[in-house]
């Protein structure tokens, strides 16, 4: 059985194939209105969600589908301290499938130890959202026909965004890909990953804090949210609000395939003025996300009888140093760990590097 819970749970090829289904999809939708009657979806989100959620189980039903779940952890035995290991096997002794999201780092991998049946991470915590990746990598090649040669920016909120995380995760794996790293100093990408995956798979990338500046050399600009509880005044936050804002003036400075990606919802980062733009790509992200999980649910349902890997994961006796970790919420959770290529000892859950 397989589950998604990182990005790279899946190969490349396996990459390839799930967006070449989705684009048949897209093509002949008629010819999939049946491929999983009789199965059901459980929609397990423990913290607030539109587009993924409703994308998620207008997925099933475009499948022919059903759909159960809840979309407020107040509404689930959580409350009344039922462990999540536990909510997991429940659920999973109902459906066919599982799509899970969580406040906690980590709690997408530990759910999927218990539930029985294959579970998508829809988001844990700052940690990974795959299926947002999927919808991206989509995006890309549709209107790229590929990933090689390609010069990303990515702009904004780079320390606590998992979509950027995992889109990196993701672009790592093909070569040619040159990264820019666009935010204020707060708000870098965080060591652990320019110096992890980025380093190990020779992904060349440099830091900037300009916009205009760095622009003109891109072919796809990845845009989030800078996020105002992250400042200790308004006065700071307001004078980066604008830096980091893209306008059509900006966009005049880009090329003119330079296409324009958002994980939405946005707020002021991109002006409405951007939006009649052919290159802006994010509400088309959007459809393309639907998609790709109708895709992406065919496919795990498909390995049922796949061998789990083997993740070579330790009792070390030790914990997670990470306060946001799956692991540090339950008494039941054991703290597991496992080495990168490296040499580093990572928590299993939330990948936190024990130091």
């Amino acid at each position: 059985m397989r589950n998604l819970i990182d990005i790279t749970d899946l190969t490349t090829d396996e990459l390839q194939g799930i967006m070449d289904v989705a684009c048949d999809i897209i093509a002949h939708p008629d010819d999939y209105s049946e491929r999983c009657r009789g199965k059901i979806l459980a929609t397990l989100f423990f913290e607030p969600s539109t587009r993924t959620r409703l994308s998620f189980e207008a997925a099933m039903c475009d499948l022919g589908g059903k759909v159960i779940g809840f979309s407020d952890a107040g509404n689930s035995s959580t409350v009344k301290g039922e462990s999540l290991a536990d909510t997991a096997r429940v659920i999973g002794s109902y459906v066919s499938i599982i799509a899970m999201r969580h406040p906690k780092d980590g709690a997408a991998y530990h759910a999927s130890r218990y539930a029985g049946v294959p579970l998508i991470n829809a988001g844990d915590g700052g940690h990974c959202h795959p299926t947002h990746t999927l919808a991206d990598m989509l995006t890309i090649y549709r209107a790229k026909g590929g990933f090689d040669k390609l010069t990303v920016g990515f702009c904004g909120d780079l320390k606590y965004g998992r979509t950027v995380h995992s889109l990196l995760a993701a672009l790592a794996r093909y070569g040619g890909v040159k990264v820019v790293l666009i935010s204020p100093e707060q708000l870098k990408l965080p060591d652990y990953i320019k110096t992890g995956l980025m380093a190990e798979a020779g992904m060349p990338y440099k830091e900037v804090d300009s916009l205009e500046n760095a622009i003109p050399d891109l072919d796809v600009l990845y845009m989030t949210r800078i996020q105002r509880e992250r400042f200790l005044n308004d006065t700071a936050y307001a004078d980066l609000e604008d830096k980091y804002m893209l306008t059509a003036a900006k966009m005049a400075l880009a090329k003119d395939d330079c296409i324009v990606l958002h994980p939405l919802p946005r707020v002021t980062e991109i002006d409405v003025d951007v939006d009649p733009d052919p290159r802006a790509k994010y509400f088309e992200q959007v459809s393309n996300g639907k998609v790709m999980r109708m895709a992406l649910i065919l496919f795990l349902l498909s390995h049922l009888n796949d061998d789990a890997p083997d993740p070579s994961f330790e009792d070390r006796g030790l914990f997670c140093g990470n306060h946001r970790c799956v692991a540090n919420e339950e008494r039941s959770i054991v703290p597991l760990f496992k080495k990168t290529r490296d040499g580093k000892l990572v928590c299993a859950y939330c990948e936190a590097e024990v130091k």
